[in-house]
């Protein structure tokens, strides 16, 4: 008798500990994924800042799951789901190929919003992908270049002006490194420009940076950023993004145009665009950020051989964390071992919150456990402890480590090379526009390529 097969789809946090729960279960399951690597997003901004190599935080899903005998990985991206007869299908490089299921999980993360303004995402990139961090490393290190090459005063200026859209964790910590680089790690790297004179902006429409940390915490942080020289502008809201700058509109009726060549946008999130296919199909409702209101036991409405977890549900408001995630995928997991093995897990799912911290600078952070509040050493050694835990691997938890030694104690980067194709890329592959198809050999239209 086959074994029940179990599709996943994701191999973010909630894809892969799922799969890795089912690792002796009775099933057979194949994780399907639009990129090859279980990416450790929280990281994100530390390839971005020249600190981790992508390897350090994505390492190769195969390779994570390699001794896993009843895994098998495809890398492809989902295009659609049929709910009646339970099929995935998903492309990659023309290729089509289509999963049956007996359960289904979904963990296909989220992507970045811009609030119904997308052209802002080609001027100020999001930081949800390996992609998204090499071009903005690209576009960080590039802007010190040009400023390096200008002889114009206001370009000069415009090419030093740094603006960081969203006072969130990702938002602080991104300002924080960048702050990091131009007032120290650079500082005597350049012979035309002085890049401790280099700016950098942190914009919220929020009153506050870090609102879920509590108002102690997020007043420490704000500090902890003035102190490195990172201004913070809150009650601030963008109304356009632009090549030379953007304009913003605070909360008290004023307007504002800022030059800045370099933006980057940790602004708002929207769940994968299959969580509006399952809800269409299931009865589902779903919320302005595209989040599926799913069962107590993460369960989709009609569906029990289908769950839905991370960042893609909605439910007791849970935050879009990594924790969510794992709990959900390992959650998800126990339902599908009990049924397979005849001892069906009636519990809910119950989220443990496990606390929020984040890294500003050297030394600086702020860490929230459930009613323990730390803020700078003390934080930020319990920042580098619970990450660490969760870097994947031996091998990545050593170099990972090297790499915070060296520059935390040294200032030193040593990932800050980039290249035009990661600059110019993204950009690149939308003109060719969305029904270009490349293949692993090249593409099945060559007209469109100018040679």
């Amino acid at each position: 008798m086959a074994r029940p097969q179990v599709v996943i789809i994701g191999s973010g946090f909630g894809g892969l500990f799922a799969a890795q729960a089912l690792a002796k279960a009775d099933v057979e399951v194949t994780l399907v994924a639009k990129t090859v690597a279980h990416l450790f997003q929280p990281l994100l901004y530390q390839v971005a800042t020249g600190i981790l190599s992508t390897g350090e935080i994505a390492p190769a899903t195969r390779d994570v799951l390699r001794n896993q005998a009843n895994a098998t990985v495809l890398l492809a991206e989902v295009t659609r789901i049929n709910l009646a007869s339970r099929v995935v299908v998903a492309e990659k490089l023309a290729k089509t190929v289509a999963l049956k299921y007996d359960y289904l999980i979904v963990a296909a993360g989220a992507g970045q919003s811009y609030f119904g303004n997308d052209h802002f995402a080609t001027f100020a990139p999001g930081m949800k992908s390996i992609d998204d961090a090499l071009e903005l490393r690209a576009r960080i290190f590039g802007s010190l270049e040009m400023a390096e090459l200008s002889e114009d005063a206001d370009e000069r200026r415009r090419l030093l002006n740094f603006v960081v859209v969203g006072a969130g964790p990702t938002g602080v910590e991104m300002a924080g490194q960048i702050a990091e680089l131009t007032q120290h790690t650079l500082r005597k790297c350049f012979r035309r420009i002085d890049t401790t004179k280099a700016s950098v902006l942190l914009l919220d429409g929020a009153d506050v940076v870090l609102p879920p940390f509590g108002s102690q915490l997020s007043a420490a942080a704000k500090a902890e950023l003035e102190r490195n020289k990172v201004e913070v502008r809150l009650g601030a809201l963008v109304t356009n993004v632009d090549a030379t700058g953007l304009d913003v509109k605070y909360s008290d009726g004023r307007t504002e145009r800022i030059a800045s060549s370099c933006k980057v946008w940790a602004a708002g999130v929207q769940a994968s665009p299959l969580g509006r296919t399952l809800a269409e199909q299931s009865g589902a409702g779903i919320d302005r950020a595209g989040r599926v209101e799913v069962n107590r036991d993460l369960t989709l409405p009609g569906h029990p051989e289908v769950f839905v977890v991370g960042d893609m549900i909605s439910l007791d408001r849970l935050p879009g964390v990594a924790q969510v995630a794992i709990q959900g995928g390992r959650y998800a997991a126990s339902k599908i071992r009990g049924e397979v093995s005849g001892h069906p897990v009636s519990e809910e799912f119950h989220y443990h919150d496990k606390g929020s911290m984040a890294v500003i600078s050297r030394f600086g952070a702020v860490a929230k456990v459930g009613k323990l509040e730390l803020t700078g050493f003390p934080a930020w050694f319990a920042w580098l402890f619970v990450h660490l835990i969760y870097v994947v691997g031996f091998k990545n938890r050593l170099t990972t480590l090297l790499h915070w030694v060296i520059t935390f104690i040294g200032r030193a980067r040593s990932e800050r090379v980039t290249t035009e194709q990661q600059l110019v890329g993204r950009l690149a592959v939308k003109q060719l526009g969305e029904d270009f198809q490349p293949t692993i050999a090249g593409t099945l239209e060559p007209g469109k390529i100018k040679h």
